[in-house]
């Protein structure tokens, strides 16, 4: 029964850092460029725009008081707020706030959808955006085919090499939990008929 448990912790952990799950409440400077960091750490913070000052628990609200969307970085509540993707791993950039939970995943990290409607995969790589860019000695891939469906080709085999080592962990705890269970039951059974 311990060995179970330790099994599914250990499955439960491994899948919400592989798929980057997030459902917990966003961070107080969630949508902040690095630069706006300190701005943003004053218990008071005034508008950029200069109309007015907030606390800093006014800050991602999803109430806008700021006309120009200074206390809204991280939510769609002001129509002319931006929305900071830090895209780590490629290059980063500013969202209309109204993309942001909109159950479309706007930044390669995901970092847009953070209220867990939308589970984004992370597919920032390195200098890349939208165009994936993969630099050989004598040639370069720039395109993004797909068949006719509307799949991406150049995304599917990294995503099915993840898939399948998910498949073959999970069937590894399988077998092992079965394995640990079929051994204690057959224990048991000696115990039993002595």
């Amino acid at each position: 029964m311990v060995m179970a448990t330790i099994i599914a912790v250990v499955t439960c952990i491994y899948i919400c850092l592989h798929f980057n799950l997030s459902y917990s409440s966003p961070p107080l400077l969630i949508g902040v460029h690095p630069l706006d960091e300190i701005y943003y750490g004053a218990a008071v913070i005034k508008c950029k725009d200069g109309s007015r000052s907030f606390t800093s628990d006014r800050l991602n609200d999803n109430f806008c008081d700021c006309a120009d969307g200074t206390d809204e970085p991280g939510t769609p509540a002001c129509p002319s707020g931006r929305f900071y993707c830090r895209n780590k791993g490629s290059t980063p950039r500013f969202l209309f706030s109204s993309r942001v939970n909109d159950h479309i995943c706007d930044c390669c990290d995901g970092s847009d959808e953070y209220d867990g409607n939308v589970v984004c995969p992370n597919t920032c790589i390195m200098g890349g955006g939208i165009v994936y860019q993969r630099t050989n000695y004598d040639s370069s891939v720039t395109s993004l085919r797909k068949n006719k469906s509307g799949i991406k080709i150049d995304d599917s085999a990294p995503k099915l090499r993840g898939l399948k080592a998910l498949v073959f962990l999970q069937a590894a705890l399988v077998i092992i939990v079965v394995s640990f269970l079929l051994f204690r039951r057959r224990k048991i059974r000696r115990r039993s008929s002595r």
